[in-house]
């Protein structure tokens, strides 16, 4: 059985992240949304917020599993027996900083990564700017799935 890890905060989920995991489902036999706990961060919404709106974004897509998680993500991998980190990249400055952590991962283990481009639709598409947006009364809706409406 393939499975991956798609890690994140999805401080909401947006239509970038739905579509890699929707493309992500034709390439794994399950891929694990693994919404990262971070101390330091603040977030928009809550934990309990951000799962929910993936769960009711794939409700009824058994391939699709939500988790939360603190601390490395390879540990994860180890703990749930992924051998794959699914990662999207929307531009070249993401992929220079998703290399550096992909070749680090793979020293550290043997996890493999494996990035989609976004689609061109929604590769302008960050949680930064559906928050932005959020905070200054805009229409939101747009830049996320269904899920997530406040």
């Amino acid at each position: 059985m393939k499975k991956a890890i798609f890690p994140g905060s999805f401080d909401p989920i947006t239509n970038g992240h739905y579509d890699i995991i929707k493309r992500g489902i034709s390439l794994f036999d399950e891929v694990i949304v693994a919404i990262g706990i971070n101390a330091e961060k603040k977030y928009m919404f809550s934990l309990e917020d951000r799962k929910r709106f993936i769960e009711e974004a794939f409700k009824g897509e058994p391939k699709v599993r939500v988790i939360t998680y603190e601390g490395l993500t390879i540990d994860l991998c180890r703990k749930e027996k992924a051998e794959f980190i699914l990662r999207g990249l929307r531009n070249p400055a993401d992929f220079e900083f998703e290399k550096a952590i992909a070749h680090t991962n793979r020293r550290l283990s043997k996890i493999e990564t494996v990035f989609l481009l976004t689609a061109s639709k929604t590769s302008y598409i960050s949680s930064s700017i559906v928050r932005d947006v959020l905070r200054n009364g805009g229409d939101y809706t747009v830049l996320v799935p269904d899920s997530v409406r406040i």
